[in-house]
């Protein structure tokens, strides 16, 4: 590097710029909580055609959807496992009550809605959590969806059987 060029730590060293973090105090959050009045965090979740609107409070990790138990709404485990990942992955497991509304699509589908939503509330609950939650990919709505029916085919892609004769 020449004389005549500076780095970029220089150039904020003469100007009495200090790396975020470095002054012995941690930097603040990039985004700020977001709760409403009753003190909840809202999101929405989305997963193939599933829609789930979710609302997250500080409590003893009982989760509703459309009214019902998690264990009566979601049968198999598997998807009792799905929607409970966001909690495990940063250690909030039985800490937070869930009420969310889901249309749309079928079981799996909505549980991965909720997965989703519940995520995405985690984060504007606690927004510090938002870096390890995004890390585990669960903030990224899965863009995956049926592919539609196109004319001339039987179905998306299938063609009619050919005939010969």
């Amino acid at each position: 590097m020449s004389d005549d060029r500076q780095s970029f730590a220089d150039l904020g060293a003469a100007m009495d710029i200090a790396p975020a973090g470095h002054d012995g105090v941690s930097p603040a959050p990039l985004r700020e909580q977001q709760i409403d009045a009753q003190g909840r965090a809202y999101a929405t979740g989305k997963r193939k055609n599933a829609i789930a609107r979710v609302w997250l409070k500080p409590g003893s990790g009982k989760i509703t959807v459309n009214g019902r138990d998690q264990e009566v709404y979601f049968a198999r485990p598997t998807l009792r496992l799905v929607i409970n990942q966001p909690f495990d992955i940063a250690e909030r497991r039985e800490q937070f009550d869930v009420v969310c509304t889901v249309v749309g699509g079928g079981l799996s589908g909505q549980a991965g809605a909720v997965k989703h939503g519940i995520a995405q509330a985690l984060t504007r609950y606690e927004p510090t959590l938002r870096t390890v939650v995004k890390h585990a990919g669960f903030l990224t709505r899965d863009p995956r969806v049926v592919e539609r029916k196109k004319y001339g085919k039987a179905k998306a892609r299938r063609s009619f059987q050919f005939s010969k004769r």
